[in-house]
C-alpha cells in the first residue's frame, strides 16, 4: 500500500498575508501538518504543493518534499483543491510514483494530529470509503437558520420554526483539516465528497476556520488550550 500526502499551500493568500508560514504558537503554521504525516509513518511520501519559493524552502526545512512548483493556472484564487489534486498525482505519474491513497492536507491546520490521520486511514481501508475526512457538529440545529431581508429576520427553512432543538438531526461542517482518499476513485469521480464518503467527527475545540487575524487569535487560544488538556492528561 503506498500513500503519499499532498499539503496545498499557494502563495498569494491575500486576507493573512504569507498565511501558510506565519508563526502560529512558536512555529510555521505549515509545520503543524506536515509534522502529523511525517510522524504518522502512514506515507511513502510527504509533499508540499506550492507556487512559492519561500513556502518551498521552508517546507523542506521542515521535512517535506517539494518535487515540483505548482502551475500558475491553479495557483489563483479560483483554482479548486480538486484542480490541484489532479495536477499533483498527475506529474507524479509523469515521474513514475503511483499511490493507491492520497492524503490532502491543508498547511493552516495545526489541530491535524498523526492519532487523527492514522485513525482516518484505517476508516479508509476497512469501510471502503472513496473519501474519509473529519467533520464537526454545529453547535446549533441549522434547520432554524435565521436570514436577513433588509433589515427584517426571516426563517430560512420556515417549515422548521416550530420544531424542538432536541428533535432536530445533527447537522455537520467540514473542518478544513485533511481528506484521505482512494487516487483511483478520486481519479474517475473527480471529486472528494461522493455517495461513499465517510465522516469522522471531531470536537469543536480541536477546529477552527482562519479566514481572517480575528480568527487566528481564536485558534491559537483554542490550540493552547487543547494542548494544556492533553498535558494534563498524560
Amino acid at each position: 500500500m503506498r500513500n503519499v500526502c499532498i499539503i496545498t499551500a499557494r502563495g498569494g493568500s491575500k486576507r493573512i498575508p504569507r498565511k501558510n508560514i506565519r508563526v502560529f504558537a512558536g512555529q510555521p503554521i505549515i509545520a503543524y501538518p506536515i509534522q502529523a504525516a511525517l510522524a504518522s509513518e502512514l506515507f511513502k511520501t510527504v509533499m508540499v504543493s506550492t507556487d512559492d519559493s519561500e513556502i518551498a524552502e521552508v517546507a523542506i526545512s521542515l521535512g517535506a518534499q517539494v518535487p515540483f512548483l505548482r502551475s500558475p493556472h491553479n495557483s489563483d484564487d479560483h483554482a479548486t483543491t480538486a484542480q490541484v489534486l489532479w495536477e499533483v498525482l498527475s506529474k507524479l505519474q509523469e515521474l513514475g510514483q503511483k499511490f493507491d491513497h492520497a492524503c490532502c492536507c491543508y498547511p493552516t491546520s495545526p489541530f491535524i494530529t498523526t492519532e487523527k490521520l492514522q485513525r482516518a486511514c484505517q476508516e479508509l481501508i476497512e469501510s471502503g470509503a472513496d473519501c474519509v475526512f473529519p467533520v464537526c457538529e454545529y453547535s446549533t440545529p441549522v434547520q432554524r437558520a435565521l436570514t436577513l431581508d433588509g433589515r427584517h429576520l426571516k426563517f430560512l427553512w420556515p417549515e422548521y420554526q416550530n420544531a424542538r432543538s432536541q428533535d432536530l438531526p445533527p447537522a455537520y461542517f467540514d473542518t478544513g483539516q485533511f481528506y484521505f482518499f482512494r487516487t483511483d476513485r478520486f481519479e474517475a469521480s473527480g471529486a472528494l465528497l461522493t455517495d461513499n464518503t465517510v465522516g469522522i467527527p471531531v470536537p469543536r475545540e480541536e477546529c477552527q476556520d482562519i479566514d481572517n487575524d480575528s480568527d487566528w487569535k481564536l485558534a491559537e487560544m483554542k490550540y493552547q488550550l487543547w494542548m494544556a488538556n492533553c498535558e494534563s492528561h498524560t
